[in-house]
């Protein structure tokens, strides 16, 4: 699903950022441009994007200025994405099938590395020198990010605290840039874009938890992949690392294994959805948005801040 509904105002500006993106993945390599188009036809929310154009609402909107920062930041979460699908080896992404299953494992990491260098040509048409500092210090987090989910991975003992750093580089930090960097681009105030930051974090720490959380409640239909798919490949949720708060729980979750099958990973997910964990989870994704919202009231008054308030709501409820 997408969120264009949320905001017809922007329609014609979305759909631009849509065609910018498929003239971004051309290559003069079939093969790039066949992986890449495979990625990018795979679809996506396009968040990063929607949070650029808002935030530089707050200040001085041109589009033309303000679409080269939203396809940067698209393509940063797309590569992102090949370069995720390699280290846990998945087979599909979004009912897809991945680069890294269609071709392999080299083929993938260059394509991502071939998005993440367009991303950075489409920045160099931004003039401010600040916008490259927070992107490029972005861009730092989010690879120790991954380099940290990697070391991560089948750790039962990592604490609350290693989960929400984790979440903070693998999500949080992309979607606050998005907002940072689309009112820079707009020329706001500082103090506007420091909030904006501030809004963009919060929101990125509910979508992840609400992403971790559906892994456990969402149907392979609904995800594009099999439930429980993330604990299986080792990566610890939040929704696990509070089911296992229950001695017996942690028992069987410390089990899992690359090699377990879907039977015994289906009966650990009916565990960890009767143990009250989605719940307490749900209810620290509902405090970071809680935060988002309170900031938000702290912006100046606009005619975008009600659609900002509506992608926040969708956030706490989505439920793919």
């Amino acid at each position: 699903m997408k969120l264009k509904w949320l905001y017809s105002t922007f329609k014609s500006d979305l759909e631009l950022i849509e065609k910018e993106l498929e003239k971004a993945v051309f290559s003069d390599s079939e093969l790039l441009q066949s992986t890449s188009l495979q990625l990018l036809k795979a679809g996506g929310k396009r968040i990063r994007p929607v949070f650029v154009l808002l935030s530089a609402k707050f200040g001085d909107y041109k589009i033309d200025i303000i679409k080269n920062v939203a396809l940067a930041l698209e393509l940063i979460h797309m590569a992102s994405l090949v370069h995720d699908d390699v280290i846990d080896g998945a087979d599909t992404r979004r009912g897809r099938p991945t680069i890294n299953h269609t071709w392999d494992d080299r083929i993938a990491m260059y394509t991502g590395d071939y998005i993440l260098a367009r991303s950075l040509e489409y920045m160099t048409n931004i003039p401010n020198p600040l916008a490259h500092q927070k992107l490029a210090r972005a861009i730092v987090e989010v690879c120790i990010g991954e380099m940290e989910q990697i070391k991560d991975k089948y750790r039962f003992d990592q604490t609350l605290r290693d989960y929400l750093r984790r979440i903070k580089r693998k999500t949080a930090l992309l979607i606050a840039v998005s907002c940072e960097l689309g009112a820079i681009a707009g020329e706001t105030e500082e103090h506007i874009y420091r909030r904006l930051y501030r809004f963009g974090y919060f929101i990125g720490m509910s979508f992840q938890i609400t992403d971790d959380i559906l892994d456990f409640t969402g149907t392979e239909k609904e995800l594009g992949k099999p439930a429980g798919e993330d604990l299986r490949q080792g990566n610890i949720t939040l929704p696990a690392l509070y089911a296992m708060q229950n001695p017996e729980l942690k028992a069987e979750i410390i089990k899992v294994n690359e090699h377990t099958n879907k039977e015994e990973i289906q009966n650990i997910i009916h565990l960890i959805n009767h143990s009250g964990a989605i719940e307490k989870s749900r209810r620290l994704s509902r405090c970071y948005l809680d935060k988002a919202l309170e900031i938000l009231q702290e912006l100046p008054d606009n005619r975008v801040k009600n659609p900002l308030k509506e992608i926040a709501n969708y956030i706490g409820k989505r439920t793919h």
